[in-house]
């Protein structure tokens, strides 16, 4: 393959023990739900300040190896005047960027989704590698209901992995491919093991097909869990189901799993990736974290818009990213919390 150093090099950086991914690309409209919360208005200048926020809290890199930027950030700058792709990687934070451009119904197929994005994405990566992007992150999104996913739309959002990913490395950019089985409904958590095997035998099925390199990929997938309808399951419950669905469908040469956090709270989804090591201390892959709200959340409502508490939002990220980073090891303990 054209670009195999570069890949490499990027999976190097990125899949490191103790290391996770900062999810912070939230779409426009998505990060504008997270400012009214705090009652911030979602200006440029505000998302701005907020993601300069993220990426030049000191100590940070020791435990967050890549982060994910929205389109608007990537030329972007922070308050020193560095841009934020470079203010990352001044900690040794890869910085990625999201490509696909949001998900609407698969026509004919009711119930079922699909992403929109693939037009002219090969043009988009060149742009983005210039900008400093040197991994990306596309998103499927799997609702479960009495008749969906079908069969259809799970072929359907695999093949649009696959195509994402393969363009992705034909271009030298590694992909985080996301097939994420939501946590909405009142369907137990076998239904939601079910579903996540389904999904993942496709979407690798499909990208073997596209002759994507898994060794220069990372997964980005749910943990399997009940519907947020029905019940709260315990972290070793949790991490059992996971690690059943994910030995029977991720191979091996996979180098790492990136838990999505998908509705959790930020204590929980910490506890339940620490049992998933604490269940797993030999798993062929990294087993760590791709979290957006449950890494950004404190921080958030600690910040509230305002300078004055820039540090105090920036100690409330780097505690969370510690506890994860514990959880990683499978030493994290809820007493850390204090």
């Amino acid at each position: 393959m054209q670009y195999a150093n570069e890949l490499q090099a990027t999976i190097d950086d990125m899949v490191q023990t103790g290391r996770g991914v900062l999810a912070a690309d939230e779409s426009t409209p998505t990060i504008a739900k997270r400012f009214q919360a705090i009652d911030v208005e979602s200006t440029v200048e505000n998302r701005r300040a907020w993601r300069d926020l993220l990426v030049t809290t000191t100590g940070l890199g020791e435990y967050i190896s890549g982060i994910i930027l929205f389109e608007e950030t990537l030329g972007q700058q922070t308050d020193q005047g560095d841009g934020i792709p470079a203010a990352a990687w001044q900690q040794n934070i890869v910085p990625g960027i999201k490509v696909d451009k949001g998900k609407i119904p698969l026509a004919l197929s009711p119930g079922d989704l699909i992403t929109q994005g693939l037009d002219g994405l090969a043009d988009r990566l060149r742009g983005y590698k210039e900008q400093g992007a040197r991994f990306a992150k596309w998103r499927e999104v799997y609702a479960i209901d009495h008749h969906a996913p079908t069969r259809h739309g799970i072929e359907a959002n695999a093949e649009m992995l696959a195509r994402y990913a393969a363009v992705c490395q034909a271009e030298g950019i590694v992909p985080i491919v996301e097939p994420e089985v939501l946590m909405d409904g009142d369907h137990e958590i076998d239904r939601h093991a079910e579903v996540t095997e389904a999904v993942q035998h496709a979407v690798f099925d499909a990208l073997q097909r596209h002759h994507v390199a898994f060794e220069w990929m990372i997964l980005k997938p749910n943990m399997v869990l009940p519907g947020k309808d029905n019940r709260r399951a315990e972290p070793d419950e949790v991490a059992e189901a996971t690690l059943r669905v994910l030995r029977r469908t991720v191979p091996a040469a996979v180098p790492s799993i990136n838990f999505l956090s998908g509705g959790q709270g930020p204590q929980e989804a910490t506890e339940n990736l620490n049992a998933i090591n604490q269940q797993a201390p030999d798993a062929p892959w990294r087993l760590s974290i791709s979290y957006g709200r449950a890494l950004q959340q404190t921080a958030l409502h600690a910040w509230l818009g305002k300078a004055e508490n820039r540090e105090a939002a920036q100690q409330a990220l780097l505690h969370r990213a510690r506890m994860n980073h514990l959880a990683m090891l499978g030493q994290y303990s809820p007493a850390l919390e204090a």
